[in-house]
This record gives structure tokens, C-alpha cells and sequence, in this order.
């Protein structure tokens, strides 16, 4: 069965089983594809694997990878190992795995592939089809040429497709495609993701600041980067590492979990300083303490709603800080008018439930101001913890339950305090 399967899914059964199961399966997996499955692998697991392999394992599992792939495998390898590999490729080969390695893994530099076909402009179709056919073979997701001039200079690019169905004598300078982006290879691969998404993009061009050619990029690398923001997004949220593995031991999952625990502890202890000090209205109102759970509940259920449209903006490139005043006084008023039409179904409830109109119009009014307070929120933390350049998706959860949950008491308990004691 695993013979039978491709690297990608190999690697998603390896990950779906316990430490034990996964040594079984890895003992399956053909040398030859061993490279590809490693790469597939979540950076927990991939590790372990690694370490479980010796030197003339690893070393022929990264034979024949392609150079992307290679790139993103040689970061995790023993050094002594990564050393010998790197000695073992031809010169043309080792150049091109240095000018990947000298870019950030997450930036259009480290994502590219300096595996292209370039063609000239000053030829004929008929030229570049004789090409092609010497050559014998294209690299993978190849869906147009790049055209450089004499000194190598980008200009453009020449889709397959049109270089199939145009005349032979024809030149290529003339079907030249000027509009295909260029990318710079120190842009985000965030940023990539975005223009591959927007121009519905195979592959691109990297280009440097003098127009050299570097590489390209292919639709399967910004997959890549598109799950792995989609699942930084999930993780974040609840204070865990990009790729924590669900089968991970139980001392290193404890520790991991510790430190977010650790401040939502202290986020709590500010509650409950905030409740503590209306001790002698809840000893007078103990209907004041069954009510609390609705307010901040309902303040922080409306506060999520709000950061998670407003990181997902961000993550778009739709939010910023020249139309973040819209934004807030917008979302300011759906929780005003949510507000009401809460407040107003909580205070009748509560009505019938204690019989008196104080409680009831006390803790509609604080349900009013929590929401609102949880809108205004919501939208101006997650700009403030970009602006200071920490990730709206790892802390703005935290800082708005904190918010939400103070708002709400102080705002209950001491309306209670004024009005009912």
C-alpha cells in the first residue's frame, strides 16, 4: 500500500500516527522517493525522521531533488552532512543552491526554483521549438518561457500555448508578453501568495534590482505557503507553534502549552481583581454573580467576530491603518445596534427571571457597553500589534478576552454598586 502511494500522502500517514507506527511505515517507503516524502513532512516530524537516519541515508535520499525542495530539506540536515551534500553537486548545481540558500526561507528568493528555460528575443518560434526538442524535456509546472536579451536581462515572458499555435517565422520579440510580473526576491511570500492569487498565476518570474533573471516561481510552492498561513492562522489563535504535531510526546506538549497558559493566568487574575472589588455589591446582589458570565460573554463572542474579520483584512492586504477610522466607526455601530437588540431580549429575560426592573436595565446597559467597547477593540489591537510588529493572530485573542472581561464586570458591578446598594 505505501508503494502504491504518492510522497504527499506517505507523509500525511507518517503524520497521523503514533512515534511507533511512523518508524514502521518510514521502513516501507522506497529509497528513491525518500527525499520527496522528508520535504512533505511537517518540520517536528521531518526532524524526528532525520534523526533516525545515518549519514548514506540521508545523503541519497536528497539525490535527484529538485533544487527548491533541496533548498527547504538542507536547513534540517546534520551540518556534517549538509557539507557533504553541498560537495557532492556539480558547480553549476552548488551556485544555484547558494543563490536560494542566500534568501530568507519565506521571502520569493528562498520559494524559487532556478531550474527555467530562457529564450531569446531576437530568434524565431521555428528556433525556439528546435530547442525545446533538443532539449528532450521541460521542468515541472512550466507554462511559458522567460525572454532575456544578450546580457541576460528579463524582458518578458512567451506562453507555451502561444508559441504552439503562432507562425514558425515568426519573431519572439514580438510575443512578448510585457505585462507578466516580475517579482523581486525579497518579497514576502505572503506578498507572493497575494499576486499569484490576484493574476491566477502558474509560475512567475524573480528578477533582481539590476533585471537578472534568478528564477521562477510555481503554483505548488504558493499552495504551500497558502496552507501554511491558513494553518499559522488556526494555531495562533490558541497560543500553539505553526505545526505542532498532534502526536507529540506528552513532556514537550506541556511544556509548549505552558507559556500560553501562563498569560492567560494572569489576564484572568486582572478579572478577577476587577470583580474583587465590588465584593460588597455582589455579597448584597448575588444576582449581580449569576448575570456576569452573560455580559462577558457576550462581549467577547462579538470581539472575536470583529479581530477575526479584521486579521483576515490584514492577511489580505485589505486593512490598514488609512482606512482603519471607517472601519472602526463601522464596526461600532453594528455592535451598537447588536447592542440593543441584545440588551433589549437580555433585560426582558431577566425581568421575568428576578422580577425587578433595575437588574434588568443594569445589565442591559452593561451588555450595550460591552459590545461596543468589544467592536472599538477588536479593531484597533490587531492594527497596534501589527504596528508594532508583533502577529495580530498569536496575541489579540488574548488582549481582547481581557478587555471584554474587565469592561463587562466593572461596567455591571458598578451600575450595581450605584444603583442597587
Amino acid at each position: 500500500m505505501v508503494g502504491a502511494m504518492h510522497p504527499a500522502e506517505i507523509a500525511l500517514l507518517i503524520e497521523s500516527l503514533p512515534p511507533a507506527q511512523r518508524e514502521v511505515v518510514w521502513n516501507f517507503v522506497e529509497p528513491e522517493i525518500e527525499g520527496d516524502v522528508l520535504v512533505e513532512l511537517s518540520e517536528e516530524v521531518r526532524q524526528a525522521v532525520i534523526d533516525g537516519m545515518n549519514a548514506e541515508e540521508l545523503l541519497a535520499a536528497a539525490e535527484d531533488m529538485e533544487l527548491d525542495d533541496l533548498a527547504d530539506l538542507v536547513g534540517d540536515l546534520p551540518e556534517a552532512v549538509s557539507r557533504q551534500l553541498v560537495r557532492s553537486m556539480d558547480a553549476q548545481d552548488r551556485d544555484r543552491l547558494h543563490t536560494v540558500l542566500a534568501f530568507e526561507p519565506d521571502t520569493a528568493g528562498g520559494l524559487m526554483n532556478t531550474d527555467t528555460v530562457s529564450v531569446r528575443a531576437d530568434v524565431t518560434v521555428e528556433v525556439v521549438l528546435r530547442y525545446l526538442r533538443m532539449r528532450g524535456e521541460l521542468p515541472d509546472k512550466t507554462d511559458r518561457l522567460f525572454v532575456v536579451d544578450r546580457n541576460d536581462l528579463y524582458l518578458g515572458t512567451l506562453a507555451l500555448t502561444r508559441l504552439l499555435t503562432e507562425y514558425p517565422e515568426k519573431p519572439v520579440g514580438d510575443l512578448i508578453d510585457p505585462e507578466a510580473p516580475r517579482i523581486a526576491p525579497v518579497t514576502s511570500s505572503h506578498d507572493v501568495a497575494l499576486l499569484f492569487q490576484e493574476r491566477d498565476l502558474v509560475s512567475a518570474a524573480v528578477v533582481d534590482d539590476g533585471g537578472r533573471l534568478l528564477g521562477r516561481i510555481t503554483i505548488d510552492d504558493v499552495v504551500d505557503v497558502i496552507q501554511e498561513e491558513a494553518a499559522h492562522e488556526v494555531m495562533s489563535a490558541a497560543g500553539l507553534r505553526d505545526e505542532e504535531d498532534v502526536f507529540a510526546g506528552i513532556f514537550p506538549s506541556t511544556r509548549r502549552r505552558l507559556v500560553w497558559l501562563g498569560i492567560n493566568l494572569v489576564t484572568a487574575f486582572l478579572a478577577s481583581a476587577v470583580v474583587s472589588r465590588f465584593e460588597g455589591t455582589i455579597e448584597k446582589v448575588a444576582a449581580l454573580a449569576a448575570l456576569m458570565p452573560i455580559v462577558a460573554s457576550m462581549g467577547g463572542i462579538a470581539g472575536t467576530q470583529t479581530v477575526t474579520l479584521i486579521i483576515r483584512g490584514i492577511a489580505l492586504g485589505q486593512v490598514e491603518w488609512v482606512n482603519a477610522k471607517w472601519l472602526l466607526w463601522k464596526e461600532i455601530a453594528v455592535g451598537g445596534l447588536n447592542g440593543i437588540i441584545w440588551a433589549v431580549i437580555v433585560g426582558s429575560v431577566t425581568i421575568v427571571w428576578y422580577g425587578t426592573w433595575k437588574i434588568s436595565a443594569i445589565i442591559a446597559v452593561a451588555t450595550l457597553i460591552n459590545l461596543l467597547c468589544a467592536a472599538a477593540v477588536g479593531v484597533i489591537v490587531p492594527l497596534l500589534l501589527r504596528r508594532m510588529r508583533i502577529d495580530p493572530a498569536l496575541s489579540a485573542g488574548v488582549i481582547l478576552t481581557t478587555f471584554t472581561d474587565c469592561i463587562g464586570f466593572a461596567t455591571l458591578l458598578g451600575l450595581g454598586a450605584l444603583f442597587l446598594t
